[in-house]
């Protein structure tokens, strides 16, 4: 079976890998990219030869790579016809935060509050008709997941990463993609109502409302209440 045109959204996981430590940086950057839903269960990833071209390392650092989350749960193997390397149907779920991560939960809403601004001013000047629209379909997606986290989740985080594709952005879709990652573990350890879950799609619609609008202005108020609101439920419900 051939490997399946990656969505736009995974464009960012096969950028090439920079980091003197290849290894580390390949094995962060797709199991991130899998803990995030960008390469979704059940995906084929692209042969050996393309995946080395992309990433611009070597077959020996991708293959320890893969080697290890494989190793790891997220990624099987598998040989033969139709044989290759997909993402595990069920990979393994998130551990619970770290003490430094508990600690340091404000620092990285900060972080996320800095891109998120500027990502919605942007995509409010940039977005196309297309960009709207998947931005819309996000929003249906939670809609109809408010009683279930882990879908609503994931389409949280496709919503989000499809506001950063609409600024046509590259640096900062890499910057809103490690802003989900730093805040999913803390995200997900937390219980999540079905009212907190509905006020936040509210203020999704409101920010497709004002990228629609071109109104860039209300799309960084209203990006701002959304963060902030975060801050509140992790705030209230985070251990001390």
């Amino acid at each position: 079976m051939a490997a399946a045109r990656p969505a736009p959204s995974s464009d960012i996981v096969f950028t090439p890998v920079r980091s003197q430590t290849a290894f580390e940086e390949a094995l962060d950057r797709l199991g991130t990219a899998i803990k995030l839903g960008l390469l979704a269960p059940g995906t084929q990833l692209p042969a050996e030869r393309e995946l080395c071209a992309r990433l611009e390392i070597s077959r020996s650092t991708l293959r320890q790579a893969l080697t290890a989350l494989v190793q790891s749960g997220h990624l099987r193997a598998a040989r033969g016809r139709g044989g290759g390397t997909f993402v595990a149907d069920r990979p393994p779920p998130a551990e619970a935060p770290t003490v430094e991560q508990l600690a340091g939960w404000q620092d990285a809403l900060d972080a996320r509050l800095a891109v998120e601004l500027g990502v919605a001013l942007l995509a409010a000047e940039r977005a196309d008709t297309d960009a709207i629209a998947a931005l819309e379909e996000q929003v249906a997606a939670m809609d109809a997941a408010l009683d279930d986290f882990p879908a609503y989740r994931q389409a949280d985080i496709r919503f989000h990463i499809a506001l950063a594709e609409a600024t046509s952005s590259a640096h900062l879709l890499a910057s809103a993609t490690e802003a989900q990652s730093a805040m999913t573990d803390l995200i997900s350890y937390i219980a999540h109502p079905h009212e907190v879950l509905g006020w936040s799609n509210a203020q999704h619609a409101a920010l497709v409302a004002a990228v629609r609008a071109r109104d860039g202005e209300r799309a960084m108020r209203v990006m701002t209440e959304h963060v902030r609101g975060t801050e509140h439920v992790l705030q209230g419900l985070l251990p001390g």
